[in-house]
């Protein structure tokens, strides 16, 4: 599964993101749709002046009688209404059946030549329907019956109120997954016939219009107008969103005193009393369909309507994709440090973009998904940086944790820049150190028939070797039987490596002499040691195959330091160092021994020996 924390992973979650942004699920709709409703609560609270809201609510009913009201009451309403100087009149209530009372005829009446706009609904049921009452003129290579919503009939009004009306329009909804009602369709089709909503039919009736316009593209429908209005950009279905942002004078009609002035006004008439009409949830609370049909009128009239179209999908998924490439390569290419701020700078920027299209320019662009998209994808690629950091410094540990210092293992995990784990050319020095004269010591034990304790006498050997080199900054390279071999400066720096080499030889010469009671009470000789030092350049990196590596060196100058260490018995000195270390040495004195040419050297060699204690040692005494 290692392929969870590599690159891939970042585009298969860029890839499986753009997937869900495609297919939309209800959860995706849900958190758009309810960023949309936040959008519109930045709209300032405009008050309607060409729309008003004519209420038949509880006091209506006290004064006229119960529900349903005989059709000389909505007579009466319409004449009051008239005496009041409204421009054009509207009526979300519904006429389906004959009025009980006989009043069907004066009701008709009234409704002729008075601009009367009546309603009709979507059915599922298989009642009556009636034809359009005017024509519908489309631009475009499509035919927006493809495209519009479809129901199968409509529950309309009788035919005498019909046959009067100045026109019809359509109380359709087009509720949302959470069932809120945020759009609503322009038009609908029955039977193949377009209707239009009762807002645009309003319009309509108001500019004395013959047909509307339907603009189509190959995906549907893109405009719906109205001369001399502001064309109505829509959703490929015909859809548009409402903005809740009027104030409507609203009055509940009691009598011909009870109304306002309505000069020059849309006014429309619904139900608001209790167990008639039911008010259905908007971004704005409850509301009745007088008042949302109230809030499209104004829009299409203000050209405030608010704008989503086809394109708007596409620019979100486009902008997104970019929001999570844009992150993702921060996160790979800079320091977490730098990466979180620009990435929340990135999706700030996101969002701020929505809201920005919103105020200036009415367009509902979603900033849920691309902000949600790239904060998954700022997630995905700094866990993947973090794992990779954290695999850096697994292997770090695994590679040094037992040949360098703990201190300076730690100093690597926190800056790995400190070392380079490729191949490269540089100058250390090279100590071997071995344990001299170690046969009578094994042929003791093996008299004992004790291999376990002769293992055990190397390794306590070995271990203190190992905590002086790591003390003094040296790297462990291996260990060779009874012998080890150290460097200095790689992987961490170290100016005085050629210093800390021979300090370090000599610190191990002078274990012999912390070792010797110990040894005596084993019934052993004194452990001695034979050091080589050598100072020069040499090739350090990660060597081996991809199954394992080791963190080694290579050269000519490695070397000579085995050859000294070897030389160590024909001087009979405990510690050999070559000119070359001799030469960068400041604190340490030495004295000169001789010139030899070692095994694969040509030209011979000075070697020096250090004082202790202002002596030359010897190896055996």
């Amino acid at each position: 599964m290692k392929w969870l924390y590599s690159g891939w992973a970042v585009v298969f979650t860029i890839c499986l993101l753009t997937a869900v942004k495609i297919s939309d699920p209800y959860a995706l709709q849900s958190l758009r749709l309810q960023t949309f409703d936040a959008l519109q609560s930045l709209d300032e609270p405009k008050d309607s002046k060409e729309v008003a809201i004519i209420n038949i609510g509880e006091k209506s009913l006290q004064q006229w009688g119960q529900w349903p009201w005989p059709r000389q009451n909505f007579a009466q309403l319409i004449h009051d209404i008239r005496q009041n100087n409204a421009g054009m009149i509207g009526m979300t209530v519904m006429f389906p059946e004959a009025d009980r009372f006989g009043g069907d005829e004066v009701l008709a009446s009234w409704l002729k030549g008075n601009g009367i706009v009546l309603s009709q609904t979507p059915s599922t049921r298989g009642v009556r329907s009636s034809g359009p009452h005017i024509g519908t003129g489309t631009i475009g290579p499509t035919n927006p019956t493809q495209s519009l919503l479809e129901w199968p009939n409509l529950v309309t009004n009788i035919p005498i109120l019909e046959e009067q009306a100045e026109g019809i329009g359509v109380l359709a909804s087009a509720p949302q997954p959470d069932l809120v009602t945020r759009t609503y369709p322009l038009a609908i089709t029955v039977n193949e016939k377009i209707y239009p909503s009762f807002a645009i039919e309003m319009l309509r009736t108001f500019t004395q219009k013959p047909s509307y316009m339907l603009k189509t593209s190959e995906i549907g429908i893109q405009e719906f107008a109205v001369p001399p209005f502001d064309p109505i950009v829509t959703q490929p279905d015909g859809t548009a969103y409402i903005r809740f942002n009027n104030v409507f004078k609203e009055h509940e009609y009691i009598d011909i005193s009870s109304l306002p002035d309505l000069t020059g006004k849309f006014v429309i008439i619904g139900v608001t009393a209790e167990g008639v009409q039911n008010p259905v949830p908007t971004p704005k609370g409850l509301m009745y369909p007088q008042q949302i049909q109230g809030h499209m009128l104004q829009n299409f009239i203000d050209g405030s309507n608010i704008q989503r179209n086809e394109l708007s999908a596409l620019y979100e998924l486009l902008g997104a994709l970019l929001g999570m490439i844009l992150i993702g390569i921060a996160v790979y290419k800079l320091p977490l440090l730098w990466t979180a701020p620009i990435s929340m700078v990135i999706l700030g920027s996101e969002a701020y973009a929505s809201v920005w299209f919103y105020t200036n320019h009415l367009v509902l662009m979603d900033a849920t998904f691309p902000v949600i998209s790239g904060f998954l994808v700022f997630t995905q690629s700094a866990f993947n940086n973090f794992y990779k950091q954290y695999k850096l410094r697994q292997q770090i540990k695994g590679q040094f944790g037992t040949y360098i210092s703990p201190d300076y293992v730690d100093m690597i995990v926190k800056d790995p820049s400190l070392m380079q784990l490729g191949g490269q050319r540089k100058e250390m020095s090279f100590m071997f150190a071995d344990i001299v004269g170690f046969t009578p010591i094994s042929e003791t034990y093996m008299k004992k028939d004790d291999p376990e304790g002769l293992v055990e006498l190397i390794n306590s050997f070995l271990d203190k070797m190992t905590k002086i080199v790591l003390a003094n900054g040296g790297t462990i390279d291996k260990y060779m039987g009874d012998c080890i071999m150290a460097f200095w400066n790689a992987p961490i720096p170290c100016e005085n490596h050629a210093e800390m080499a021979v300090k370090t030889a000599i610190e191990i010469e002078l274990l012999g002499d912390e070792l010797e009671k110990e040894m005596e009470k084993l019934g052993l000789p004194r452990v001695k040691f034979g050091t080589g030092v050598n100072t020069g350049t040499c090739i350090v990196g990660n060597m081996g195959s991809e199954a394992r590596l080791d963190y080694s060196v290579v050269g000519d100058a490695v070397n000579l330091g085995a050859r000294l260490e070897a030389e160590t018995r024909k001087q009979d000195t405990p510690i050999l160092i070559s000119e070359f270390t001799y030469m960068q040495l400041t604190d340490i004195a030495c004295s000169k021994l001789d010139e030899v040419t070692v095994k694969g050297k040509e030209e011979p060699v000075k070697i020096y020996a250090p004082l202790i204690n202002n002596k030359i040692r010897k190896l055996y005494k």
